[in-house]
């Protein structure tokens, strides 16, 4: 395909982001009609399907290369709109962050573009292990992910180190682990883990030489993860920076002391970049290192 149909390319953009052709029809301000026939006609054009039709529809490999491009288009778009005399709505920058970073430290790096405000910003949640996802699919302009290798078409920059401890209340340590972690305690006491896609508790627990399946909860919040935690209702494994004041006052012991579970986090974005993004850049870079550990060769 030698031209791109971009009214094709925001039709399949919509479907995908709306989770609908009819909310799509709204966004667009078309009817849901104009919707089907524009993304068919960029389907017969390109030769592929782009999107599957379930409920709701998901992009084909090759939609969401499109609409990686199509985003891309639409922030260099909104690059040139920020030098005119008088600039367009404020673009929309969408990142993902795995929850723990966006409860410690990310805030402070998106102030750089929302103080004043230059963009605004839509940041998706998941897994650090999974983020990468979002910015292979064209979701995101930037991830925030523990995976060190660039996916095509996108850059990546190391951050540091988030450091986790395994961490309880002084009365559920005793009451549970009176005799410390051990594969009898661990068997039996509650742990809370973040959700289904979170390995590190199961990453702990085989460093410590005991059996990864053992009792716990689910509790996707960072911040409600650790309130979790603080009730004596489990125990788990918290960033060290967000625990820190917690273990130093005797609220929270560490149940297993010189025994951690080490995240390397890096910062992948997309190569084509505009002021406004390599802002935003610099601002996590920068941010990351007053708030991480220095980066080691070695740790994944």
């Amino acid at each position: 395909m030698s031209v791109l149909d971009y009214r094709g390319l925001a039709a399949l953009d919509a479907v995908v982001e709306q989770g609908s052709f009819e909310r799509a029809a709204v966004a667009l301000s078309i009817t849901q009609s104009a919707v089907s026939h524009r993304l068919r006609a960029l389907e017969e054009a390109t030769g592929e399907l782009l999107v599957i039709r379930s409920q709701p529809p998901q992009a084909t490999a090759r939609g969401h290369r499109l609409i990686a491009h199509y985003r891309q288009v639409l922030l260099l778009e909104a690059g040139l709109d920020a030098e005119a005399p008088e600039p367009a709505a404020l673009p929309q920058l969408a990142i993902a962050s795995n929850a723990d970073s966006a409860a410690t430290w990310l805030l402070e790096a998106l102030a750089s573009v929302l103080e004043e405000p230059a963009c605004r910003v839509e940041l998706l949640l998941d897994d650090q292990d999974q983020t990468l996802r979002l910015l292979r699919e064209g979701r995101v302009v930037g991830c925030i992910a523990s995976a060190p290798d660039a996916v095509a078409g996108t850059s990546v920059v190391a951050l540091g180190i988030m450091s986790y401890r395994c961490v309880a209340t002084p009365a559920f340590a005793r009451r549970w682990f009176p005799e410390g972690l051990n594969p009898q305690s661990a068997a039996r006491a509650p742990a809370v883990i973040y959700n289904r896609s979170d390995t590190l508790h199961a990453r702990y627990l085989a460093q410590m030489g005991l059996d990864e399946n053992v009792p716990h909860n689910y509790f996707p919040s960072s911040e409600g993860f650790v309130a979790f935690i603080q009730a004596g209702l489990g125990y788990g494994m918290a960033p060290l920076i967000q625990v820190r004041e917690e273990l130093a006052d005797g609220r929270l012991v560490d149940l297993a002391p010189g025994t951690q579970v080490d995240v390397a986090l890096y910062w992948h974005r997309w190569n084509i970049q505009t002021p406004l993004t390599r802002t935003l850049n610099d601002a996590i870079v920068t941010t990351a290192a007053r708030w991480l550990e220095p980066h080691q060769a070695g740790i994944v």
